[in-house]
């Protein structure tokens, strides 16, 4: 795939604020720090569908009109690129999902990732599962199991490209947000070899990090110049997942060394070939767990303007965030385990919150990860109402 950047000509151009939507002019002018703006009307995820049908909820499913109109959610004012992953690297093509071992209540499976995955007998979704193995050991099984899977060149990864890209196109003409997700690189290492692991191979087996990374570098490259040849991107959105309830799981110094030269190369790439050289670019960083830490690295090192979930059980508190970090543009922060509590505890929380954000700007609202199944439907809908009475 070549990766020279295009001339930028005025089709690409960001069109005037009002042809947006509402909901683009509100998920803009949160990235945009605007303090005032009414809130984006949006939530992270849910693990809870099963439980709120069985509590009254209507029989509709996630991420529909329906489910929109129910909890007042607004659209989402941006369209995702995909192609290289989220939790897991882009495998072309993903591992055979395989039955290894029946444990009698429990299963064992190789996932489309490769990872052997226990799992509760016939379930696979409702609860966290436990990951026991994972495809790329040393050198050799990073070259048998993964290193072919994430060629850049493989013409199946550009299958269907000019549909996808004509709908980018259609996006982008509205004013909505174009995002390029992308696996970060912690997460991308860490799909593949494991947590523990990987922390061990940082040390252990450099070589095989630095070629791993090399691949990741290649692959983004390829996939994103093939994208900017239709689009200006708006946002990259970095799945990293690379903190814990008490802090990082990597030091920033290993960051730096050994993963952000790969970042900074691909952030260089991109801005080269941006059709509309005027366009700011935001940088996003998604990771669970103690990330205030991070938050100064990530923006003195690449200039993050956002970050997400905040999750508080970690100690992440939005407000106090948000005033230490004034330019950062923040989604999260609502704890999980309050929505649970009930209509009391609910308002108690958005009350502190909310007010506090909007006069900030840069907060979009909702939990600081899946809605857990905890949470019941009747405290959920008085959360919306809150979201909709504060929010707007």
């Amino acid at each position: 795939m070549q990766t020279q950047a295009v001339p930028t000509n005025n089709i690409h151009t960001l069109p005037p604020r009002e042809l947006w939507s509402e909901a683009t002019r509100r998920r803009r002018d949160a990235y945009a720090i605007t303090p005032g703006a009414p809130f984006l009307k949006t939530e992270f995820g849910y693990y809870c569908w099963e439980e709120w049908r069985k509590q009254g909820m209507p029989d509709i499913k996630e991420n529909t009109p329906e489910a929109q109109a129910l909890f007042s959610y607004d659209d989402s004012g941006t369209y995702g690129l995909t192609g290289l992953g989220w939790c897991e690297p882009e495998y072309m093509p993903h591992f055979e999902v395989k039955l290894l071992e029946d444990r009698g209540e429990t299963e064992i499976e190789q996932d489309w990732a490769g990872r052997a995955v226990l799992y509760f007998k016939g379930r696979r979704s409702g609860f966290m599962p436990e990951y026991i193995g994972h495809p790329v050991k040393d050198m050799e099984s990073w070259k048998a199991n993964a290193e072919w899977r994430l060629d850049p060149k493989d013409s199946r990864r550009y299958e269907g490209l000019e549909k996808r890209m004509a709908l980018a196109q259609a996006a982008a003409a509205r004013g909505e947000m174009i995002t390029q997700h992308i696996a970060g690189s912690f997460m991308y290492l860490r799909a593949m070899l494991g947590p523990e692991e990987l922390l061990y191979a940082f040390y252990d087996q450099p070589d095989l990090i630095e070629t791993a990374m090399q691949r990741w570098l290649e692959l983004a490259d390829a996939v994103t110049a093939a994208h900017q040849r239709h689009v200006t991107f708006d946002e990259i959105f970095f799945a990293e997942d690379n903190c814990y309830n008490s802090g990082p799981l990597i030091a920033p110094d290993m960051i730096r060394e050994m993963l952000l030269p790969y970042y900074k190369e691909l952030l260089k790439r991109v801005r080269s070939r941006q059709l509309d050289q005027s366009r700011h670019l935001y940088l996003q960083i998604d990771t669970d767990g103690k990330c205030e830490p991070l938050i100064p690295f990530y923006m003195e090192e690449i200039g993050m303007d956002a970050m997400s979930p905040f999750e508080v059980a970690s100690g992440s508190d939005v407000v106090e965030i948000g005033k230490r970090y004034p330019t950062l543009c923040m989604r999260g922060g609502i704890d999980k385990r309050i929505l649970a509590a009930g209509p009391k505890a609910i308002d108690a929380m958005v009350e502190r919150i909310f007010p506090a954000m909007r006069a900030r700007g840069g907060y979009i609202p909702c939990c600081d990860h899946g809605v857990p199944a905890e949470v019941s439907y009747e405290n959920y809908l008085h959360y919306r109402r809150r979201c909709v009475e504060l929010g707007e």
